[in-house]
């Protein structure tokens, strides 16, 4: 317990995404959609195949289809009988012939092998098989790939290219997903100016808009933008609540401080609760997280969680709230950290919504270690090891364009060049 007027300590970034991950709750909601429009979006049952794939034993190689027993000399000249191509069926193979065959066409009744054209010589109407093939040689077997009545996709997959190309291998021309999340985004600050418009003295172009508009689209998600709001309790409050009506989660762009000009976090504790708040990591540290328009349930009331500090409730018809910090890299980032996987659950994605880190070399020193959990811009280097945008402050956009992704730097560990450090690529956070 904390001491009477003692601040909590700060969440870890373990302990702030758990948290995170644990409160999702999937959107209600399933559609049926077309297989070719379904690229992003999350599967809400699984999908079952029809039928066998292949459908029936074909040939994997152009070449000859054969009897093996007839090429088991090692140097057999039979005659060419029929030619298979690929989408047409052939006769019964005699004994003592060959069907010249292309890849993918269907192996004729009596043929139990395929011999590949570079292992024959062809002249006039019969070919001389250079090769002794063994039973099956070069056959695609029936049902060898799937199963006819066999789970092909699993209920919470996010749908890829490949996935789509699976599920049109088997003929589903459509697809049953949930529907789509609804986010809605505002930004606050009176210092912000949209780019076109002139600059006021003190003002600065709202970049956060875009770069968080372009994440979230990256994901499908509906998006309302509600603009710049005004810097008052009142007219965030307001905007809270509009959001809240329509809307899976609401996400907020600067505000979330201790300064007299910060209203995000009194709006959402008056329009809501605010479940979590400031994270022990740099960039980023001032993320929220609560629910807008939360009614608690009777049946359980407020809880205070032991592991966090935080306070749990069981919330209903409420839309989610994260706030992100205003400093452009620590809104990038957080978003990538928290809100991407976070956002993941939300859609009804079941496997693993965090990122996968690699270890990578470091050409570059790091001794001002810092108390908190670092995310370091890095670049791939050209000897396959990693370099160091030269300002790591919060406000250098430019380091998210120049890096290839992330270092994930444990609090108080100074780095020395030549250490494994954890590498997490942007393409990795941005998906």
């Amino acid at each position: 317990m904390n001491a009477p007027g003692q601040k909590p300590p700060l969440l870890s970034r373990r302990e702030a995404l758990d948290f995170l991950l644990d409160a999702a709750r999937p959107v209600e909601g399933v559609e049926t959609v077309a297989t070719l429009e379904a690229n992003g979006r999350v599967l809400a049952e699984d999908v079952a195949s029809t039928l066998d794939v292949p459908s029936a034993d074909n040939t994997q190689m152009d070449g000859y289809a054969v009897r093996a027993a007839d090429c088991a000399t090692g140097s057999a000249t039979l005659r060419v009988s029929q030619r298979i191509p690929a989408g047409k069926v052939g006769e019964a193979l005699e004994r003592g012939t060959a069907a010249r065959i292309f890849t993918g066409a269907l192996i004729p009744p009596g043929a139990d092998a395929v011999v590949m054209q570079e292992q024959c010589e062809a002249v006039g109407d019969s070919v001389t098989v250079r090769h002794a093939p063994r039973e099956g040689e070069w056959i695609r077997r029936t049902g060898e790939d799937i199963v006819a009545g066999s789970t092909i996709l699993a209920a919470g997959t996010r749908l890829r290219g490949q996935e789509l190309g699976l599920a049109a291998s088997v003929g589903l021309a459509a697809l049953p997903v949930r529907r789509r999340l609804r986010v809605a985004v505002f930004f606050t600050g009176d210092e912000l100016a949209m780019p076109g418009e002139a600059l006021a003295p003190g003002a600065i172009y709202n970049s956060n808009r875009f770069t968080l508009r372009g994440l979230l689209e990256n994901f499908g998600c509906e998006i309302r933008d509600f603009g710049i709001v005004p810097d008052s309790l009142e007219a965030t409050r307001a905007t809270l609540r509009e959001a809240a009506g329509e809307h899976d989660l609401i996400i907020t762009s600067g505000g979330v401080s201790v300064g007299e000009e910060d209203h995000i976090k009194p709006a959402v504790e008056a329009e809501g609760r605010l479940a979590m708040w400031q994270i022990a990591i740099k960039p980023g540290k001032p993320l929220a997280f609560g629910e807008v328009g939360a009614r608690e349930s009777s049946a359980t009331g407020t809880r205070e969680s032991s592991a966090t500090g935080a306070r749990e409730s069981s919330a209903t018809g409420a839309a989610f709230f994260l706030g992100l910090p205003g400093n452009p890299v620590s809104s990038f980032v957080t978003f990538l950290l928290f809100v991407r996987p976070f956002l993941l659950r939300l859609q009804g994605v079941t496997g693993p919504v965090e990122p996968c880190g690699y270890m990578m070399r470091a050409d570059f020193s790091w001794t001002k270690a810092d108390r908190r959990n670092e995310f370091l811009r890095v670049r791939i280097n050209s000897s396959g090891g990693l370099d160091l945008f030269p300002n790591q402050g919060s406000g250098v956009l430019t380091s998210t364009v120049w890096g290839d992704g992330l270092v994930d730097n444990p609090p108080g560990h100074p780095i020395s060049a030549g250490d494994l450090v954890r590498f997490i690529p942007f393409a990795e956070l941005q998906h």
